[in-house]
């Protein structure tokens, strides 16, 4: 279909970037979620893309052609929002249709392009319908279809499920996957939500304060953070500060070798990489609590200077209250000024992301 490239992107307000000297290319076909929390930029770079706002500095390309300067409507791309913008006193037919009669096209293809397009989003037979009497889940696909029925080159995507539930945003986001891999459309989606974007994306780009903190597909940003920033903010992870002499942890529960010059580092490592085993008071740790996940147990521990770590042990574990246990990590990281330093080899034991300690 297309490739996107951004080339030293920067938007600013006053003295405040958005978005500054932000680069990528997005290859044919792929989809790109940019991450990151709210005032990170991600919103406002799909503006840009989209031609909504105006770079102050930078240039957009889509298949080689610069279209920095042109107006929405002369560039070849389809943007979504999350408010879903669909017109109330228009049946949804007319509603996906309103762009194809600007183009001044035949009736008989609009009606033929406005068909397929319902049919795709899974809403045949919806066209006479108002959009105020659809739900929220179907009031989004009439807006995904009033952007797909356009043919775009480059699909853009800004939170659209974020004022839907839960189940609906994780079937929703399964069939915009499902349509995108189908039409082979260049898409880029911006979200806050990790979960939706190591469900949906070819690659992640992590954003914070307009710029890039890292770029990599689902596995790799999970497996292999770069930063510290990245490593909180993709899944669950525990952070414990420490000092390294003689590449060893100080810490009194973690004497982890750390390949370091001596300074202080912060260990980090996923509650799946944390498993626990009795201990007799005192103890390096204390239990929490324990809540039960079905697959899993999520157990919260309180360390002797009162640190709350989280570990997760298999569902038939019996860990309780004020039970003494010893934490032992099997993978970790340590960051030193939000830098990854160093990065353990995954005990055997590390299995599909899990280690579960049973009681």
């Amino acid at each position: 279909m297309a490739r996107l490239t951004i080339q030293g992107v920067s938007k600013s307000f006053g003295a405040s970037f958005a978005v500054r000297d932000f680069s990528l290319d997005v290859e044919d076909g792929e989809l790109v979620c940019l991450l990151g929390p709210s005032g990170s930029g991600k919103s406002t770079l799909l503006r840009m893309i989209g031609g909504f706002e105006k770079p102050t500095g930078g240039a957009i390309l889509i298949d080689a052609k610069d279209v920095t300067s042109l107006p929405p409507e002369k560039r070849p791309t389809g943007m979504v929002f999350q408010s879903h913008a669909l017109w109330t006193h228009m049946d949804v037919f007319n509603n996906i249709a309103f762009g194809l009669k600007l183009r001044r096209l035949p009736r008989q293809e609009i009606r033929e392009r406005v068909e397929n397009a319902l049919a795709l989003v899974g809403l045949a037979n919806h066209g006479k319908r108002m959009t105020t009497q659809l739900s929220g889940g179907q009031q989004q696909r009439v807006a995904l279809a009033r952007s797909l029925v356009l043919e775009p080159k480059i699909l853009l995507l800004d939170e659209p499920f974020a004022s839907l539930d839960q189940h609906l945003r994780e079937r929703l986001r399964e069939e915009v996957r499902d349509i995108q891999q189908r039409l082979g459309i260049t898409t880029l989606f911006v979200t806050h939500g990790q979960d939706e974007a190591l469900a949906l994306a070819d690659r992640i780009v992590v954003m914070r304060d307009g710029a890039t903190e890292q770029v990599a597909a689902p596995d790799q940003i999970y497996r292999e953070p770069t930063t510290e920033f990245v490593a909180g903010f993709i899944g669950s992870m525990n952070f414990v500060p420490t000092d390294v002499s003689g590449k060893i942890s100080q810490h009194a529960a973690f004497a982890l070798p750390v390949s370091v010059a001596d300074g202080k580092v912060v260990l980090a490592f996923r509650p799946e990489a944390l498993s626990l085993r009795p201990a007799q008071h005192p103890a390096p740790a204390t239990v929490h609590r324990s809540i039960d996940f079905g697959t899993h147990k999520l157990v919260d521990i309180d360390l002797a200077d009162g640190t709350r770590l989280k570990a997760m042990t298999s569902p038939d574990s019996n860990w309780t209250k004020g039970m003494a246990v010893e934490p032992i990590v099997r993978a970790y990281y340590a960051f030193r000024d939000n830098q990854l330093v160093h990065q353990s080899v995954p005990s055997s034991e590390m299995n599909d992301n899990r280690v579960f300690a049973h009681v």
